[in-house]
């Protein structure tokens, strides 16, 4: 809808954007007319995907392969017990419909690989809700080749954190060049989370994706925000572009296509 006027309905509905001098009408057909791409439809994505379509951004691709699981419902907000055993990323697209008429949703029920990692290209931004650290390191080092920002987060038991991104700023393994060893790092399966947790690292996600589309205030680029839960404490740690870096530092890999998403998911001897 770009260049068109907001009709009556969207000044309604978009009234508290509307009135705020840092979105306006223009703004507000700024996200109208943005694309983001939420990797995972579970506890964080969903919150993410609620969020982003409040909000009126107008096309939201969701990428997950998983179904709908009771013990999901905890915290997994978009989706309610008549969807148990349904795909997630239906549930998502069904919640939207009935949320926000102006956005479109893409639906790929898949697990993103190397092979469509492509689907990142053509986003605005990119949204990281998943639960691994191979998607994690796949979502990073794509999308620095597309030059797509990202908003990323994790959640553990009663701790969250979210960064930024961008591809003007340091990249996820500038922090991490690689993952840990198989098995270090439980899952929320084993270990359990606090239901509310992934609604707050969520939002702080979709806020950042929202500043990002609206190039409005200063996102989270080059600082790790860390939550605790079980203290009410909010931590900004500051992390450095690394010269080293074989994403983003003086000697970055062209493709992703020699990199294997498995275990370390190291880039050759340079991550050693």
């Amino acid at each position: 809808m770009s260049g068109l006027s907001l009709d009556a309905t969207q000044l309604d509905r978009y009234s508290r954007h509307i009135i705020m001098d840092e979105v306006g009408p223009e703004g507000q057909k700024r996200l109208l007319d943005s694309s983001a791409l939420v990797v995972g439809a579970g506890g964080l994505g969903a919150p993410v995907i609620q969020y982003l379509a409040a909000a009126g951004v107008g096309h939201i691709g969701v990428v997950d392969d998983d179904v709908v699981e009771r013990s999901n419902l905890q915290r997994q907000v978009i989706h309610g017990d008549a969807d148990v055993g349904r795909p997630k990323v239906e549930s998502a697209r069904d919640f939207v419909a009935t949320l926000n008429p102006d956005v479109d949703v893409d639906t790929h029920e898949t697990r993103l690989d190397r092979s469509n990692a492509d689907l990142i290209e053509g986003h605005d931004v990119v949204v990281d809700a998943s639960d691994n650290f191979p998607t994690r390191y796949l979502v990073n080092d794509r999308a620095r080749l597309a030059g797509v920002p990202v908003s990323h987060g994790a959640i553990y038991k009663f701790e969250g954190q979210v960064t930024t991104l961008h591809p003007d700023g340091p990249c996820y393994r500038c922090l991490f060049r690689e993952a840990p060893e198989p098995g270090t790092v439980p899952d929320c399966a084993t270990t359990g989370v606090l239901g509310v947790l992934p609604g707050t690292i969520g939002c702080i996600q979709a806020t950042e994706a929202v500043k990002l589309l609206l190039d409005a205030g200063d996102p989270l680029v080059g600082r790790m925000l860390f939550y605790d839960a079980m203290d009410m404490t909010f931590d900004t740690v500051p992390y450095a572009e690394d010269p080293d870096c074989p994403v983003c530092g003086e000697d970055p890999i062209d493709s992703i296509e020699d990199v294997e998403y498995v275990d370390g998911c190291g880039i050759g001897a340079g991550a050693d």
